[in-house]
């Protein structure tokens, strides 16, 4: 397991985070996540909960269903997408101190991409039924 630490723009919102060993980065191009974030959401997936400071400034947006957003409430830095169930959680790359350190490997909801920009290199790619597919459970029978 590696350690890093990151934070929000003006610093308020310091968080610790842990990810597998070699941790790989996700661009998520869904609706929700280029409205929340401006653009790609590129994402560390956690192995572990985000552990923020004392005190931190978070607001947390209930996006989905099954989903919510943790943004700095002072500078409004996007920061964490997270199940509600806990299960899985993937932190802001460039919240990170050093987000060159972590390289982008895949990108998810690839059908729901603009056609007005495209990402570079060959990353694994998954259309949003795909995505949502490991997700659904398995009908036995």
């Amino acid at each position: 397991m590696s350690t890093y630490d990151a934070s929000c723009l003006c610093g308020a919102c310091k968080m610790t985070v842990q990810t597998d060993p070699n941790p790989e980065a996700g661009a998520c191009h869904c609706g929700k996540c280029r409205k929340w974030s401006g653009g790609i959401f590129l994402a560390v997936e956690c192995s572990k909960p985000v552990i923020f400071n004392d005190n931190a400034p978070i607001g947390v947006y209930g996006s989905s269903e099954w989903g919510e957003r943790v943004f700095c409430r002072i500078c409004g830095s996007s920061l964490v997408w997270r199940s509600l169930d806990g299960a899985h959680s993937a932190v802001a790359l460039q919240a990170f101190d050093d987000p060159e350190s972590i390289p982008v490997t895949t990108e998810i909801f690839t059908d729901c991409k603009p056609g007005n920009y495209a990402l570079s290199g060959q990353l694994r790619g998954m259309t949003e039924a795909e995505f949502m597919a490991q997700f659904t459970p398995q009908q036995e029978g």
